[in-house]
């Protein structure tokens, strides 16, 4: 369970590794203790370079990290008291289960009757203390994942550091899995520092997620905020799907503002990034906030609440073009005149589809509180 102690602190926390480039920049982050933290992005983002730094890997070229009031700058990694599962599990092949999972203790120098002890406890945790004897080479890419997580966990660390520790998997191991690991964490209360470029695993299992791009952090918050007040562009697109509309401001009032689009169409929406107008901007929209209401061509194309957004729904008409099947819903992709294509998440079912042909015109609607325009 999260509690309101930090128990790590990034103080503007730099990293270079050519001495012109900052991977990292700047960063402050606080991490509580208990709770599941994620650090996601695209690749060189540098949120595997923190996660390195943190368990002592790599050394901050500026700035400071402190574990549990303990400035760990120069602390080498086996005096950090820090788990770590790697995304290859980097196991012992030589070694049984056992003994793989026996070696942090081993080299803790604690007794045998300790030991034993608490590697049987920390096999019963992931619910591998049947295969005690095994070799690596003879288990499964998921068991091998719950050893090298039993071995993280069985000297009692105080944060346990995961990098990308399910991407060998595949899908329906891997969803598993994380929902084995939320469940884990939830019990132990241990903190989980965790790297992903999966934004749904992020979802999945996480407290809090930072979005990392060009080695700052975007966005720091839960993943509901996340998802659904992004606080800019990059993070709206990252997370999630969003569908993009290009236009101008054309005024504000309040929280919200009016976009026009280049066909005229006039959109009203969340002025997240406090844009003046006359501003050129993008308006971002979940595809699932959008409503297919007709497929007969009778959209007007107007948003008809002047602006203001507290009244009234926008319209937007487009051209269909195809359809793609979910299982449970489908999404309609859609053209929409002079900007990028659209995805509009809809339920079987839904009246509006039925006579669906590509070609046909339809009708959007969506509410402006859904509508993020960013300059």
């Amino acid at each position: 369970m999260k509690s309101d102690q930090v128990i790590v602190s990034f103080r503007g926390v730099r990293k270079t590794y050519d001495g012109e480039t900052l991977v990292v920049k700047s960063l402050d982050l606080d991490i509580y203790q208990g709770e599941f933290l994620t650090l996601l992005g695209p690749s060189g983002s540098g949120k595997t370079t923190c996660l390195m730094m943190l368990a002592g890997f790599e050394f901050p070229t500026g700035g400071e990290i402190w574990l549990d009031g303990k400035l760990l700058n120069k602390v080498p990694p086996h005096k950090r008291d820090i788990g770590m599962v790697f995304q290859n599990y980097a196991l012992f092949p030589h070694l049984s289960v056992q003994q793989n999972v026996e070696y942090p203790l081993t080299v803790r120098k604690m007794s045998a009757e300790e030991r034993a002890h608490r590697v049987n406890n920390a096999l019963k945790m992931v619910r591998m203390e049947s295969f005690a004897k095994r070799y690596p080479a003879q288990l499964s890419g998921g068991q091998q994942q719950r050893i090298a997580l039993a071995r993280a966990l069985v000297f009692e660390p105080k944060l346990v550091l995961m990098d990308e520790p399910l991407g060998a998997l595949d899908k329906q191991l891997r969803e598993h899995m994380q929902i084995e690991l939320k469940a884990l964490h939830e019990k132990l209360g241990v903190t989980f520092v965790y790297v992903t470029h999966d934004q749904g695993e992020a979802l999945t299992m996480s407290d809090r997620v930072a979005v990392f791009d060009k080695g700052i952090v975007q966005q720091l918050d839960t993943v509901d905020h996340l998802y659904e007040a992004p606080c800019n562009e990059f993070v709206a697109n990252f997370i999630g799907d969003s569908n993009r509309l290009r236009g101008t401001i054309e005024q504000t009032q309040g929280d919200y503002c009016e976009i026009r689009l280049a066909d005229g169409t006039r959109l009203s929406g969340l002025n997240v990034a406090n844009a003046k107008p006359g501003a050129s901007a993008i308006a971002c929209i979940r595809p699932e906030r959008m409503k297919l209401t007709q497929s007969n061509g009778h959209a007007n194309g107007h948003g008809g609440n002047g602006g203001n957004g507290r009244s009234g729904i926008n319209a937007l008409s487009g051209e269909a073009k195809s359809l793609i099947y979910f299982g449970d819903h489908v999404r309609m992709r859609c053209g929409v005149r002079e900007q990028d294509e659209c995805f509009v998440k809809v339920p079987l079912g839904t009246a509006a589809l039925d006579g669906f042909a590509p070609g046909l015109p339809v009708a959007l609607e969506f509410a402006p509180e859904h509508l993020r325009v960013f300059a």
